[in-house]
């Protein structure tokens, strides 16, 4: 993502061009009755860090996509991968559902990683990839619990990982180009859509993002207060980012970007799983659980 003051979106070029689905076993159970767990959450982003830098057509991007749809499948949940065709480039958007219902609400994270850590403070290591344990990895790790623990009579959730978002700024590619095609093809109409980005850092603070809808955006941060959160979600506008929740905006959706940019090793070679916390990913995942219950069926 990249920090703007004013955003305009061209969606152009966007072909679907096939969908591989990975369904879950016959008697899995589609619903977990223990509340959410950062711990568990955790043990993703390890996961996703130990295959190395997601990076579009690499092996370790190919093992994140089979991780995330195994275990969406084992939690109960019909995972669908669909390739679409956007500026030259495939994105490979992961997207889930469960219960056969439209989406009252759409959950989203990007989980590739960005191909040169340009905020690196060494100039050397300014090429090199980023690996993506907070940029990307905390994000999945808390749909992935989500798709755990979401109860069974919640309102219908989709949840979407999201392709080369974080390339901008390449000769050759840009930002969000996952989200753009994604939402480019997208014919349901969820009532909200909100989007996790750099979420597991150890020092939180997830400001209020300023292109994002301002009653969900309310509902979400009083819901964390109401669970002790508010020291980690600061009610205060502070950013206005290019991110996976644009296109929807752009879509006429109501769409919410939960971000933490005051984050160090953004973009650096630093970005590594030391650098994520257990408890941060609590706290998120925790607040959206209670915020989903509220929401209107």
């Amino acid at each position: 993502m990249i920090i703007l003051i004013a955003v305009a979106l061209a969606i152009i070029g966007v072909t679907v061009s096939e969908t591989i689905s990975f369904l879950p076993r016959p008697g899995q159970a589609t619903a977990a009755p223990q509340g959410f767990n950062g711990a568990r959450a955790y043990q993703d982003v390890l996961a996703q860090s130990a295959f190395g830098p997601r990076l579009p057509d690499t092996p370790a991007h190919a093992q994140a996509v089979s991780y995330i749809s195994q275990q969406l499948a084992a939690a109960g949940w019909t995972a669908t991968v669909q390739s679409q065709q956007i500026d030259g480039h495939t994105a490979r958007n992961i997207v889930a559902d469960r219960g056969g219902q439209p989406p009252a609400i759409l959950l989203g994270a990007h989980y590739d990683s960005r191909m040169w850590a340009s905020n690196d403070p060494d100039a050397l290591n300014q090429k090199k990839p980023v690996p993506g344990a907070d940029d990307g990895a905390s994000g999945v790790a808390v749909l992935l619990e989500i798709a755990r623990t979401l109860p069974a009579d919640a309102v219908p959730v989709r949840l979407v990982f999201f392709d080369i978002e974080d390339n901008g700024d390449i000769p050759g590619w840009d930002w969000i180009l996952g989200s753009k095609a994604y939402a480019a093809a997208l014919t349901d109409k969820p009532k909200a859509v909100v989007v996790l980005d750099m979420i597991g850092d150890a020092n939180l603070n997830i400001y209020q993002e300023q292109n994002s809808d301002a009653e969900y955006t309310r509902q979400i941060w009083d819901t964390a207060k109401k669970l002790g959160y508010d020291k980690a979600f600061i009610p205060q506008a502070k950013y206005r980012v290019e991110d996976d929740h644009l296109p929807f905006i752009q879509k006429g959706l109501r769409a919410v970007d939960i971000i933490d940019l005051d984050y160090l090793y953004w973009h650096t070679t630093q970005d590594t799983p030391d650098k994520v916390s257990a408890k941060s990913l609590q706290i998120v995942g925790a607040t959206l659980l209670a915020w989903i219950r509220t929401f209107p069926k």
